[in-house]
């Protein structure tokens, strides 16, 4: 019973399938934070936003954390405007 527990939880933590989903989510949060960060030097920092917000969503969906995915979905519609509205100007 013990070689069951502990072969389930090596199992775990070896999936490449979370590991390439965690890269991802370390990705998109690294990339919301710079283009973030960058928004005034450019409208097109703005839309890079947008699309890091999309794909946080994603990410969120993804690893079952809904919540987070919705919210960023909702961030990214707003970024989408404020980049709209920027770029008409």
């Amino acid at each position: 019973m013990v070689e069951l527990l502990q072969h389930s939880s090596e199992h775990k933590y070896r999936d490449p399938l979370m590991n390439l989903l965690t890269v991802f989510g370390l990705f998109v949060v690294t990339a919301m934070l710079v283009c973030y960060a960058l928004e005034k030097r450019s409208p097109w920092f703005i839309l890079a936003f947008a699309i890091s917000c999309a794909l946080g969503s994603a990410y969120g969906f993804l690893q079952g954390a809904w919540p987070f995915g919705l919210v960023e979905a909702v961030w990214s519609i707003v970024a989408v405007r404020r980049w709209w509205l920027t770029a008409k100007d």
